[in-house]
């Protein structure tokens, strides 16, 4: 397993605490899968995996708020055979709370780690993800990928993480796309929320869908701007595979969105992550570019 800092090293511990408790069958040496966002840790030889709110829980208080609602869009996509990772049916799903820390558990699945799912592949994908979540009728949160943002971003000035000016220009950012948003007035339904290719899986059943944690409701601008910035392809391209008509002025204040976020996270996660202060610093550079004031 490799090095992780001290918070990630207790999610870990949390996550084999819990299982063992609930009698599940665990060695000593989980197999780490992922640790930014939260940890994601291979609870072998049980077919299970532990989600361990690691970077989130600093910032979305209570955690298992957010980590519920995973457990519920994919739940809910699951009793309908659509394709996604589902919640462990080995052990209750959650959430758990060990050590102050909030935690999930799902289904293994065994898949092509190094396949990244094109543009075609995943614009149809997450169409029929959108006409399957139209039938979803839980409580969602408005946008909140991006209504969290105040929230975040008074974190961060708490941790000092963050220069004062860049905190004024962030929040102003976000005070002028989410009028823009809000003006547009379009039509809302569930969303993924995160709707990019690292969050499909290439199985043996086919792609499948993973990680809900940030379902929201709005409009489907916000997941196909996800999509399309972070699908590799020229915007033309990655809109047509998505193949429904969105007029780009509806779309442009959501890729704008997205950036925003991308730079707040991106400081975030930069406080535990030195290899992420790079990528982090180009989104902050676009955003002082974009919304840049003498007055500060």
């Amino acid at each position: 397993m490799k090095t992780m800092d001290a918070l990630s090293t207790r999610a870990v511990a949390a996550a084999t605490t819990v299982a063992r408790k609930l009698g599940l069958r665990c060695n000593d040496e989980p197999e780490l899968l992922a640790d930014g966002s939260n940890v994601l840790v291979h609870l072998r030889p049980s077919p299970v995996v532990a989600r361990v709110a690691t970077t989130t829980g600093l910032v979305r208080k209570p955690a298992q708020d957010w980590l519920a609602l995973d457990l519920d869009l994919a739940g809910f996509l699951a009793g309908r055979n659509f394709p996604v990772v589902a919640p462990s049916t080995e052990v209750p799903s959650g959430p758990h709370i060990s050590d102050d820390l909030a935690l999930t558990f799902w289904e293994y699945v065994e898949h092509d780690r190094g396949y990244v799912s094109n543009a075609l592949e995943t614009g149809a994908f997450l169409r029929e993800l959108h006409a399957e979540l139209r039938g979803f009728r839980g409580n969602l949160r408005h946008l909140s990928p991006f209504t969290e943002i105040p929230q975040w971003l008074d974190e961060v000035e708490e941790w000092g993480a963050v220069a004062a000016a860049d905190l004024a220009m962030l929040r102003r950012g976000y005070a002028a796309i989410l009028v823009r948003i809000d003006a547009l007035a379009l039509p809302e339904q569930a969303l993924h929320g995160d709707a990019h290719k690292k969050n499909v899986l290439k199985t043996s059943r086919g792609l499948v869908w993973t990680d809900f944690e940030d379902a929201c409701r709005g409009p489907i601008a916000w997941d196909v701007a996800c999509f399309v910035r972070t699908s590799g392809e020229e915007r033309k391209n990655a809109l047509a595979s998505y193949d429904v008509v969105i007029e780009p002025e509806h779309l442009e204040p959501f890729f704008e969105a997205r950036d925003l976020q991308g730079a707040v996270w991106g400081a975030i996660l930069s406080t535990r992550f030195a290899d992420r202060r790079a990528r982090a610093e180009e989104w902050m550079a676009v955003c002082r570019e974009r919304y840049a004031s003498t007055s500060d």
